[in-house]
């Protein structure tokens, strides 16, 4: 079953078509790849199917339903969730605050319960702390829980984006670079998390890479865009061997060696 489906999708800035005709169907529990140059309109993509921008032309289908100009909030609630390429934490809170203000909207109170500390404030607030230490303990940051986002290293702050983008119980997660700024051990250590995540929680996964390695690594598919449109789409081996992916983006038949990370 196709859980995403997003159908002759255009955008167009000021003249400038960013993404043009673009296709893709997902279908519950596949791992994706979404490669190409910088400012090949992948991000562009991201935004569209998250809500931060409307298409131009043509429709987005989540689980069979439309959501092509819906607000971003309504589609996280939908199930789908996103990361950024530069990361977007609340830096000023702590590590476990940016958990727990992820589950708030799954809150099942009112203000009045709130205002008085009632029995069922009380049980919803336990809940809430208790999912956001169990997603801590995952992602090995329960021994960080009181520090402020910001003071967390690089890759542990990469951690916490994604723990709470899971947070909110998405079917799609939508993963925008998630190595940059890593170095080679920071990348093996999130290729084998991002496999782990989609085996454990049984999720949809669109990636945006450029570690190639990484994604060749852990993707079952790749889809490849240059200038905003689509040029290739296979299996990591049939686009290692396309000609146009080759040229548009991983380089000469001696690059190959790099891309494949052999």
């Amino acid at each position: 079953m196709n859980l995403l489906e997003a159908q002759n999708c255009s955008i167009q800035f000021k003249g400038l078509k960013a993404v043009q005709d673009f296709n893709l169907n997902l279908s519950e529990g596949e791992l994706v790849g979404l490669i190409g140059p910088n400012g090949a309109g992948k991000t562009t993509v991201f935004n569209m199917l998250s809500g931060v921008y409307v298409p131009t032309e043509g429709k987005i289908l989540f689980n069979k339903q439309e959501i092509t100009k819906k607000a971003s909030w309504e589609i996280n609630r939908g199930g789908i969730a996103r990361t950024f390429q530069n990361i977007r934490l609340f830096s000023g809170m702590t590590v476990f605050d940016n958990i727990r203000v992820a589950l708030n909207y799954r809150v099942d109170y009112r203000m009045f319960d709130a205002v008085l500390r009632l029995p069922r404030f009380r049980r919803e607030e336990e809940r809430v702390a208790k999912e956001s230490m169990n997603l801590l303990e995952l992602f090995r940051l329960d021994a960080k829980k009181d520090l402020l986002a910001r003071n967390l290293p690089y890759g542990e702050q990469r951690r916490l984006e994604i723990a709470r983008a899971l947070a909110t119980k998405p079917r799609l997660l939508l993963l925008d670079e998630p190595s940059a700024g890593m170095n080679t051990s920071e990348s093996k250590e999130l290729m084998n998390l991002i496999s782990w995540i989609h085996v454990n929680f049984g999720l949809t996964i669109l990636l945006i890479e450029h570690n190639m390695p990484l994604v060749i690594g852990i993707c079952e598919r790749i889809k490849v865009l240059n200038f905003g449109q689509t040029i290739a789409e296979g299996t990591p081996e049939e686009i290692l061997n396309n000609k146009l992916v080759l040229d548009a983006y991983l380089g000469e038949e001696e690059d190959r060696h790099v891309v494949s990370g052999n």
